[in-house]
């Protein structure tokens, strides 16, 4: 069966993510836009640099176009964010992006976006997944749609996709400053817009793992502190000001600070939300998902405003900014979006907010972070992941879902929180999170506490509940 999500339908080349395969999602698509009776507007389709997502693409459009439906085509690799933004600037229906965002190689997969340029709810893809389970693909060349008219070209998406951000970056503020970048798109499609808006703003930048490799270099295209060990290494060494990295599709931002310290997104986003509400002078709460620091719930409360929890899945996030007008809203894995920008994550806007911030405040990150956490307590964090069986998964379900049966844990227990996976919040400010990843077959643990060795020590605990449950030995 064909399943979306938190990011979109996700499979291993070769296994998953196969023409027929590729080609059901696509009908699928088509049989509802037919049902809805939204024929008359394209559906914006783009790719990125992984294996097969140019054809991919190209089978998507023979898929739609069989069906009688227009498609706006790219006609060069982009960042997922810029097609967000073209399905909202243009007041388009759909548009599909062909990714597997920040998973390994091996994988490739479809991201439906919808009107609003937002990402599709659990209730539309469902209805997918429905119509995919029943749809017959029909195909037609694909220059015989380009001949009938169906296939065209957006004009110039790049363009109005960079003037929307520069329209709401401060340029005067970086030119003065003149910071001089090492950029690391690790080889993904986000790399074009960025260098633009750098340029356009007189920085001085250089770059690493520009051209594209389908292989990513041998690493997972995510830009954590263990795959930018070579962006860690030459910014201080080579006198970078700053490091800046973005994950396979572009909707997720690392940062390296001057010193060679690796900036966690977590740390991102509280320096982000503080200088847009303390220097921007925008007011208003802070949104962030149920693994994502509790530094964000101290901010905000320092600032007199509230900090709201919700599920893993940008949309969500996305959802809840607009229900309550946020300044920002973000998750620990990278991604993060502000007001009034588009309604998912966004690293080449992240970015350019950054690099702005950090020009108006003539500090450095680690700098700005360090304060923050003079201001409010230390915050550290220990995470781990783990492959499962269908049955194994199963046997945590039931325990700790169903029977909600959990570590016997030493600190003292606020709540309990089964939102989204099993999330248990400590008299102490401290969590640990226990849910089943959405983009692949993995069980993550992900604890924050004041105290390295608690955090470290309550992810150990949880694993080795785990464990026990599953009959595993402990290593």
């Amino acid at each position: 069966m064909i399943k979306f999500g938190t990011g979109g339908w996700r499979g291993i080349i070769g296994k998953d993510f196969i023409y027929g395969n590729i080609c059901l999602v696509a009908q699928g698509l088509a049989d509802m836009i037919r049902q809805d009776g939204q024929l008359e507007k394209p559906v914006m389709l783009g790719f990125d640099r992984r294996f097969l997502s140019f054809e991919a693409a190209c089978w998507i459009a023979e898929t739609l176009c069989a069906s009688g439906i227009p498609v706006w085509f790219m006609k060069r690799t982009a960042p997922t964010p810029l097609v967000m933004h073209t399905v909202k600037a243009r007041n388009l229906n759909y548009g599909v992006q062909v990714t597997a965002s920040h998973n390994p190689a091996s994988y490739n997969g479809v991201k439906l976006i919808v009107a609003g340029g937002r990402d599709a709810s659990e209730e539309i893809t469902g209805r997918l997944e429905g119509l995919i389970a029943k749809a017959v693909p029909q195909s037609i060349p694909f220059a015989v749609a380009e001949g009938k008219g169906l296939i065209t070209y957006p004009k110039n998406p790049f363009n109005d996709f960079i003037d929307s951000i520069q329209s709401q970056i401060r340029m005067d503020l970086i030119r003065q400053r003149g910071p001089r970048i090492l950029f690391d798109p690790m080889h993904g499609s986000g790399a074009y817009p960025l260098m633009v808006l750098l340029y356009t703003a007189r920085c001085t930048v250089d770059h690493i793992n520009f051209e594209r490799d389908a292989y990513f270099g041998g690493h997972t295209p995510a830009p954590s502190e263990i795959s930018l060990s070579e962006l860690r290494r030459k910014v201080p060494s080579l006198g970078y000001d700053l490091g800046i990295a973005f994950d396979g599709d572009g909707d997720r931002l690392g940062i390296i600070d001057r010193s060679g310290r690796y900036i966690t997104a977590n740390e991102i986003l509280v320096l982000l939300y503080y200088y847009l509400h303390e220097h921007r002078g925008w007011r208003g709460p802070v949104v962030r998902n149920i693994a994502t620091t509790h530094m964000l719930d101290r901010l905000a409360e320092s600032f007199g405003e509230t900090c709201y929890e919700v599920p893993v899945g940008f949309k969500h996030i996305s959802q809840k900014i607009e229900e309550t007008d946020a300044v920002l809203g973000g998750e620990s894995s990278g991604g993060l979006t502000v007001r009034g920008h588009i309604h998912g994550k966004d690293s080449v806007y992240a970015a350019a907010l950054l690099v702005e911030a950090l020009c108006a405040l003539q500090k450095s990150p680690a700098e700005i972070v360090d304060e923050l956490y003079k201001k409010l307590g230390p915050h550290h964090t220990a995470e781990e992941s783990f492959a499962f069986t269908p049955e194994e998964k199963q046997l945590v379900v039931a325990s700790l879902m169903q029977r909600r049966e959990l570590p016997h844990f030493s600190q003292n227990i606020l709540r309990v929180s089964y939102l989204d996976g099993c999330k248990v919040y400590f008299a102490d400010g401290s969590f640990i999170v226990c849910r089943f990843s959405g983009t692949e077959p993995l069980l993550r643990l992900y604890a924050e506490a004041p105290q390295m060795a608690r955090a470290e020590g309550n992810v150990r605990q949880f694993r080795e509940h785990i464990d026990s449950l599953l009959g595993r030995k402990q290593g």
